[in-house]
């Protein structure tokens, strides 16, 4: 299972309660995009879970910047993640973001609202905040593998209501700018 997050924006902790705590301390992976805030709610996350992929975002700390890359590219699933908390552009910033690194899904945050968009190359996950929603409902992503590959998942409330579903096609894309090809499983990324 991968579960993913966003938008944490805590002094004291993960604030993970309910069905999102049990996601991320079951989670084979979770991936979490950007404001923590503080170190304290980014070592506590790292407590909680076996396998953290986390970007930093605009409201993290120096000291959260200096250790979260600001994207990175993970494998996960059968499905190739492109991972940031934003980019300029909006959805068309988010998707050439995506394709640039050969993705199947971008996991992004920012505007604390639970959201998926398709697009015709690659799909848009925003997992909302589970705990500081400003306005929209609270929210995070668990995605399982698909045993006719890619992954599919929900994105939920806290407390385990079903938000939305998500289908994502393991047809990973040839990127536009590879580079050196190692963008994944933690690997730095300040691009």
């Amino acid at each position: 299972m991968i579960a993913i997050f966003s938008d944490t924006h805590s002094s004291r902790g993960h604030e993970l309660e309910g069905d999102a705590l049990t996601a991320a301390r079951e989670a084979d992976t979770v991936i979490h995009a950007g404001d923590f805030t503080t170190e304290a709610a980014l070592e506590a996350f790292q407590t909680e879970c076996d396998r953290l992929y986390a970007v930093h975002g605009n409201a993290d700390s120096a000291t959260v910047r200096d250790r979260l890359p600001a994207a990175r590219v993970v494998e996960a699933g059968g499905v190739r993640v492109a991972v940031t908390h934003r980019r300029d552009g909006g959805e068309t910033g988010l998707a050439m973001f995506g394709r640039s690194r050969g993705a199947d899904v971008v996991v992004f945050g920012h505007s604390h609202r639970p959201t998926v968009v398709e697009s015709d190359t690659v799909q848009l996950l925003n997992p909302g905040s589970h705990a500081d929603p400003r306005g929209n409902r609270p929210g995070f992503a668990v995605l399982e593998e698909r045993s006719d590959g890619g992954l599919a998942g929900e994105i939920r409330d806290p407390d385990g209501t079903v938000v939305e579903t998500v289908r994502i096609s393991g047809e990973t894309r040839t990127p536009a700018e590879d580079g050196d090809g190692n963008e994944s499983h933690g690997q730095r990324e300040d691009r």
